[in-house]
């Protein structure tokens, strides 16, 4: 079967179960809690590996920055079969009882990017697989790892003006954290009939400055790292659980 344009990998070789994350990197991260693991392709943004965990397979993809390749990924991944995905990624706190290396479980977004707009309105709702949230839950409960559940924000750019009035208003409105793909694939992965979830690791304190905060994380922090593993770890949990 021929292969995915962007993604380079074709139906045979991507699983039913899919970890997305947007750093080509934190694939072989992830790769490292799987059994067999193996590289399928490395294209632009997109790094694809393969493995078994708990004897069942997983894909891992990156998906690069933003909402526009993150959707050609889940796009082609769903063409190759995927049918529950969840994206192991970072965000930055908008409340400030969020700790550095906790975890946001996603439960939905607000839909302040573009890729997604493309699709369907605005008044569509980005919200999570209620099945794969649980089981994430679970996990971390398990672990008792600190970790937040609600609702975070996905947008296009964090250099913007008047960011951190932006910031300010989703603090009051109770939105937890900010990345800018998690809406954009809950909202077409439900158009596609996907089951899709979210967890991400803060690497950004709510107030603190965003060069500071990106400065940080790229010095891979032991206790960013850590959130990076859990976070992994309570995906590969989740997708495993489901029939």
């Amino acid at each position: 079967m021929s292969k995915q344009p962007h993604i380079a990998v074709s139906a045979e070789q991507v699983s039913e179960k899919v970890i997305v994350c947007g750093e080509p990197d934190r694939v072989n991260r992830i790769a490292v809690l799987l059994e067999q693991a193996e590289l399928l392709a490395d294209n632009r943004e997109y790094r694809v590996m393969s493995g078994l965990y708990r004897g069942q397979r997983i894909t891992v993809c990156s998906t690069g920055i933003g909402a526009p390749s993150a959707i050609i990924a889940l796009e082609e991944l769903a063409q190759c079969g995927a049918r529950y995905m969840v994206r192991v990624g970072s965000a930055g706190a908008l409340q400030a009882n969020i700790g550095l290396g906790e975890l946001i479980v996603a439960e939905a977004a607000v839909r302040d990017e573009g890729g997604s707009k493309a699709y369907v309105a605005s008044e569509f709702p980005a919200v999570a697989s209620h099945q794969l949230v649980a089981g994430m839950d679970a996990y971390l409960k398990q672990q008792r790892y600190p970790s937040h559940a609600g609702v975070v924000r996905s947008h296009d750019s964090f250099y913007t003006d008047g960011e951190d009035e932006l910031c300010q208003y989703w603090n009051k409105h109770g939105v937890l954290g900010a990345d800018m793909e998690t809406s954009a694939l809950f909202t077409v992965g439900r158009l596609r009939g996907l089951q899709v979830a979210s967890i991400l690791n803060n690497v950004v304190l709510y107030q603190q400055d965003v060069q500071d905060g990106v400065n940080q994380y790229v010095s891979a922090d032991d206790i960013m790292m850590a959130g990076e593993n859990m976070a992994a770890k309570a995906a590969l949990y989740a997708l495993t659980t489901q029939p």
